[in-house]
């Protein structure tokens, strides 16, 4: 089955949306997400990746941005096709030279015509990456001869998309899996994990594949804000309603109506807030700030958090009820060094996104230097990777690899565990622990302290342990669970 393309249509003429509509219902594995202005279609590819883009020259008025150019750099492999009333045919032909565009059309548009030229769009770029990827190895192939086989070579690895979010790890496709079926519900959505990990990029993936992905979602971080400023935020406020309320303001539930609200940092919002989030889940009423007066608003809530609101309950410090009623999927991405399989994949595409910023040219990564990503364990996980690629774009020459040296000193120091360090040490297995015995028995003693040693020696990294010791993560997991293992063994 063919992968799902997405168009991003960019314009306020509904006659052209409709037959664009026409075009892409038509044809199989499409998908149109469409937009009155530039300043949505921005937000969109912001959270989204698009393999065509349909813009409207008179979708294009602010005189202090260039949308084309920025969707050249976020979308370098998305061709542009840009339409317009023949009366502005002249400005259209100067977008289509300054920013490469691959067609112009003019309005109103034709059913056959906009299919053939999209069609024929993405046809050139298929031929382009075909032919760019030959040529790369004919090159490489060329290198290696001159070079006399230097270790130096790129690795290129397929990797997957939801959205925004880059994965291999059979982990990460059972978490978006679940996701896939939790955004064409209604249920509000917990999202936990590590700081860094992609929560709200999760969040807006799951928005832009439901049923409200042509409404808006609002973001509002709940971390180190009081209750008023916050219930002000959300619920919204009247003139005169506290000290500096000067006019009226619109809360974000009532902004978002019929789409979706992200709060993240939920853990930290105060009882008495979680109280009020808590009447909103159960009847969608908003109460602004000064008023008395009800609304309804038709949201979704999507929260997430960093800490585990399950033990923040067991403690006291979160509302047991919100707790569940949030959770209606309960979402947990993984830190990087859970499903260090990511790695290699999630580098390759960092710096292919941030070599479309700017005109320098990286062939790819050394071995040495993916395998010196992959011995870290990365604890700010993902955004902290995509800073060391930045790094060491940056750093690199023209027309090279990445090496090791252009890591920063903590990643590039980082060694193997060597061959002492490996030797398992059982010695803690007595002959008291093992007397009186069957043989079976013994064994299964003998293996519970191996698998313990390794888990030690690489701090609880599940995956780095499973490696060592030649098993799946379902075995690594079933280990601990048989020997009771924990942190405290």
């Amino acid at each position: 089955m063919d992968k799902e393309k997405i168009v991003l249509f960019v314009s306020p003429d509904r006659e052209a949306y409709n037959v664009a509509r026409e075009v892409f219902d038509a044809a199989q594995n499409y998908r149109l997400i469409g937009c009155d202005d530039e300043i949505t279609a921005t937000k969109k590819l912001e959270a989204m990746n698009f393999q065509l883009i349909l813009c409207d020259e008179a979708a294009l008025v602010l005189a202090n941005t260039n949308f084309l150019t920025l969707a050249r750099a976020k979308e370098p492999h998305a061709p542009q096709i840009i339409f317009g009333k023949p009366a502005a045919k002249a400005r259209i032909s100067n977008l289509v030279r300054t920013n490469g565009a691959f067609i112009n059309l003019e309005t109103p548009l034709i059913r056959d015509q906009l299919a053939l030229a999209a069609k024929r769009a993405l046809e050139m770029v298929e031929l382009s990456r075909r032919h760019s990827g030959l040529s790369q190895e004919l090159k490489l192939s060329f290198g290696d001869t001159a070079k006399f086989h230097t270790k130096e070579e790129s690795v290129k690895l397929p990797w997957s998309q939801f959205e925004k979010l880059v994965y291999v790890s059979p982990k990460m496709d059972a978490l978006f899996a679940t996701a896939r079926q939790a955004a064409v519900t209604e249920l509000p959505i917990l999202i936990q994990g590590e700081t860094g990990t992609g929560k709200e990029l999760l969040a807006r993936a799951v928005h832009y594949n439901s049923a409200r992905r042509d409404s808006p979602m609002h973001v509002q971080n709940c971390g180190g804000i009081a209750d008023e400023t916050l219930h002000s935020e959300l619920f919204g406020h009247v003139e005169g309603a506290f000290p500096g309320a000067i006019t009226d303001r619109l809360g974000l539930f009532q902004a978002a109506d019929g789409g979706t609200v992200f709060l993240d940092e939920i853990f930290e919002i105060s009882p008495s807030f979680q109280l009020s989030l808590l009447r909103f889940l159960q009847k969608g009423e908003i109460k602004p700030l000064g008023q008395d007066k009800v609304k309804k608003a038709d949201v979704r809530i999507i929260a997430a958090s960093n800490q585990s609101l399950a033990k923040r309950v067991a403690e006291g410090k979160f509302r047991k009820d919100l707790y569940y009623s949030l959770k209606g999927f309960e979402l947990n991405i993984p830190p990087l060094r859970q499903r260090i399989e990511d790695i290699p994949a999630l580098a390759t595409y960092l710096l292919e996104r941030a070599l479309a910023t700017n005109s320098k040219r990286i062939i790819g990564f050394s071995r040495d230097a993916l395998e010196k990503l992959t011995l870290y364990d990365f604890p700010g996980n993902v955004r902290e990777l995509e800073m060391e690629i930045s790094r060491a774009t940056a750093l690199a020459n023209n027309n090279s690899y990445i090496l090791p040296k252009h890591f920063s000193d903590v990643i590039a120091k980082t060694q193997r565990a060597s061959n002492e360090e490996n030797t398992l040490d059982i010695e803690g297995c007595a002959l008291k622990d093992i007397e009186g015995r069957t043989l079976k028995e013994m064994i299964e003693v003998i293996e519970g302290r191996v698998v313990l040693d390794v888990l030690k020696r690489v701090k609880w990294n599940k995956s780095k342990a499973a490696e060592i010791l030649g098993l799946s993560r379902v075995g690594i997991a079933n280990k601990i669970k048989r020997y009771n293992l924990t942190h405290g063994n």
